[in-house]
């Protein structure tokens, strides 16, 4: 499946544990979505167009009204990435 740029980083936070809250108005429609990392930081890769092919191709959910976590099914579409806070030389 094809996953753009900034899917595959909000879906890379998501794996590390971070959550999406979305923000909606008086009516019940969208208006913002928002990627937290577990470690508070907020993700400006992911937006409202984001959140909603995520949500479309089934790689997030929320179960009890909590925020979006990533599916098992965005981890098995999820290409493997090395950590930011490792260091790894090539010989």
């Amino acid at each position: 499946m094809n996953i753009s740029k900034p899917q595959q980083r909000t879906l890379h936070a998501l794996a590390q544990g971070g959550r999406i809250i979305i923000e909606r108005d008086d009516r019940g429609d969208l208006i913002a979505a928002e990627c937290v990392t577990r470690d508070g930081w907020t993700l400006s890769d992911c937006d409202l167009a984001v959140f909603k092919s995520l949500k479309k191709k089934r790689m997030i959910a929320s179960r009890n009204g909590q925020p979006y976590q990533i599916t098992r099914e965005g981890l098995v579409n999820l290409r493997s990435q090395l950590d930011n806070r490792t260091s790894v030389r090539g010989w």
